[in-house]
């Protein structure tokens, strides 16, 4: 028997990526689990230029989200935007996904919540990724509020790249496949695994078995942790094809 899921999404307006790579990830795992099927259900946050004053201000609107995705009774939500989350400072993960679910409960929709930035720690000490090494689209202040996120996560950063792109958009059309030469240039020595994308919005999908292949090092991404999280939510098995680690069914 065929069950379905709903996943909403709360996204910035100007992302385009997590409606392409988490539907295509749990597409993907329709060919190990074809009886278990996903739709998908977005809502938007407004958002252009990736800056801590746009961020705050967007995530007010997460609330809005949260009760319209909860109108379609979803089977769980996820807050699909890792920097949002994490400028707001140490741990403000948690208290989004408690405010958040609450909003659900209140109105009559309740779901579990899982925000991309809670995701990606949770992934990481998952596969026991206490030194990591990661890749960010972003300008270096906000690469660096990442970093002491992750930090204060007690995961450490051993070495980052920005790729310094602050239009949203132009994000979203980065070529995946640069980020295998991105990540050769990353210094990995004594990293437990990569952070191939550590942004919902720069794709990555496409590069993540072929980078962790190349390196011989567990590689994630927000998005690739963000569905692990969606899974775990549900009582799923975690098993996505060629999508890294995290996403073996090994967790």
């Amino acid at each position: 028997m065929t069950k379905n899921y709903r996943v909403g999404l709360i996204v910035p307006s100007s992302n385009t990526t997590m409606e392409t790579e988490i539907p295509a990830m749990l597409q993907s795992r329709m060919q190990i689990k074809p009886e278990e099927t996903f739709t998908f259900h977005s809502a938007r946050m407004r958002m252009m230029h990736v800056n801590p004053d746009e961020l705050k201000k967007m995530d007010v609107d997460s609330d809005r989200c949260a009760v319209e995705l909860s109108d379609a009774r979803c089977d769980v939500l996820a807050y699909a935007c890792l920097v949002a989350i994490m400028c707001q400072g140490p741990g403000y993960h948690q208290i989004s996904e408690e405010r958040l679910g609450k909003v659900t409960e209140v109105n009559g929709g309740a779901a579990p919540i899982v925000s991309s930035a809670g995701a990606l720690i949770e992934g990481l000490e998952t596969i026991g990724a206490k030194k990591v090494s990661i890749i960010t689209p972003y300008m270096k202040p906000l690469t660096q509020t990442v970093i002491e996120y992750l930090n204060g996560a007690g995961i450490e950063v051993i070495d980052s790249i920005s790729l310094e792109v602050a239009d949203n958009l132009e994000v979203g059309r980065l070529d995946p496949e640069n980020l295998i030469g991105h990540a050769d240039r990353l210094n990995i020595e004594g990293a437990d695994a990569v952070v191939l994308s550590a942004c919902v919005q720069m794709p990555s999908l496409p590069a993540i078995q072929k980078v962790q292949d190349r390196l011989g090092l567990p590689v994630l991404s927000a998005g690739v942790a963000t569905v692990y999280k969606i899974l775990k939510e549900l009582n799923l098995s975690t098993e996505v094809p060629n999508a890294g680690h995290l996403l073996s069914g090994k967790f």
